[in-house]
């Protein structure tokens, strides 16, 4: 009885397709246990929560008290009038403040090897992503809480409670479309230091280049004219629209943002899927 041996250059080796044809049930049903996967990893390391739960108090604090009292005078009025003016326009910045983490985190388990057990599964690759962003948004909606609670005890007046709910959900709406840039920093460079850096020479001029923190009315002509159409000034002008409402018209702003978004997402999101698939 003769056996046969196969070397291994003509052994037959075995593939997983990482991302075969799933269907929309699997996809959901994936999704839900990579988002459960990253709550757990919050519980596991709840200092991973601190940027949520301080950067609201820290900047709410910090701009009325600092900034208040002159740029108060300059809307008409004091510290008061600042504060109405510039809560809604900090609930815009906490949508890519918070957004900026899914691209480190997501970089982080690149290097740790996550993703290297991630591509012996066979799970959409999709889902990877959405679970992390929908974990963000998570994160981003504690930050708002927190956020609105400072908010009222530094004298925010709501004046329209659906109003607040709808700037909530358009700042979580565009900052699941800014998300998608930041997956695509944390899948291209090489470490979490590189990704935050970048992060930050993309939010800097788009957050304060805008209307969150002060009027645009004493920048420069083509200053005004970047702002105009700046996504964190619509996001801000929308919100304030929205939750202060009176001299505040949410329509130029709402549909700047709405704009923005589709078109970040229609971009973006097949871009860091693409190269998700081609990096793990």
């Amino acid at each position: 009885m003769s056996t046969t041996t196969l070397s291994p250059a003509t052994a037959p080796t075995i593939q997983v397709d990482a991302d075969p044809r799933i269907g929309l049930r699997d996809h959901l049903r994936h999704t839900g246990a990579l988002v459960r996967r990253n709550l757990l990893w919050i519980k596991q390391d709840p200092e991973s929560m601190f940027d949520a739960v301080l950067m609201p108090v820290i900047f709410t604090l910090l701009f009325v008290y600092v900034f208040g009292g002159s740029i108060g005078q300059s809307l008409g009025g004091g510290q008061d009038a600042y504060v109405q003016y510039v809560i809604p326009g900090m609930v815009a910045m906490m949508s890519m403040n918070i957004a900026q983490g899914v691209g480190t985190g997501f970089n982080e388990d690149f290097n740790k090897g996550i993703m290297d057990r991630f591509r012996s599964l066979p799970i959409g690759r999709a889902s990877v992503l959405i679970a992390k962003i929908s974990v963000e948004l998570l994160r981003l909606l504690v930050a708002t809480t927190v956020l609105m609670i400072i908010a009222v005890l530094v004298g925010f007046d709501i004046h329209h409670w659906g109003g607040l709910f709808a700037a909530i959900g358009l700042a979580a709406l565009f900052g699941s479309a800014i998300m998608w840039i930041f997956l695509v920093l944390g899948v291209t460079m090489k470490n979490a230091q590189s990704v935050q850096a970048m992060g930050f020479l993309v939010m800097m001029p788009l957050q304060f280049g805008s209307s969150i923190f002060a009027p645009t009315r004493s920048m420069p002509g083509w200053l005004q004219n970047f702002t105009e159409y700046n996504p964190m000034s619509g996001l801000a002008d929308a919100a304030r629209g929205l939750m202060v409402g009176g001299q505040y018209s949410p329509t130029h702003g709402l549909w700047v943002t709405l704009a923005w978004t589709a078109g970040l997402t229609v971009i973006m999101a097949p871009v860091a899927i693409r190269k998700f698939t081609r990096k793990s």
